[in-house]
């Protein structure tokens, strides 16, 4: 198996995770207040979402040229 096909199961997993500890229907229930209800750990889930999202994505493209 390659390290990048590694890195990107890893990395799916965490996502699953962090996107199972969010609380059920906060993004879509009010999408005007999705960014100023967020507070301490919540907070800082959400982005960390955000920021594995893009490192899975990243992954991909990368483990479809290589």
């Amino acid at each position: 198996m390659k390290i990048l096909t590694i890195f990107q199961i890893i990395v799916s997993v965490f996502l699953i995770v962090l996107v199972l500890l969010q609380k059920r229907g906060g993004l879509l229930s009010s999408p005007q207040l999705f960014v100023f209800s967020k507070r301490g750990l919540e907070k800082k889930v959400f982005y960390l979402t955000w920021v594995l999202g893009a490192i899975f994505l990243v992954l991909a493209i990368l483990n479809l040229i290589l």
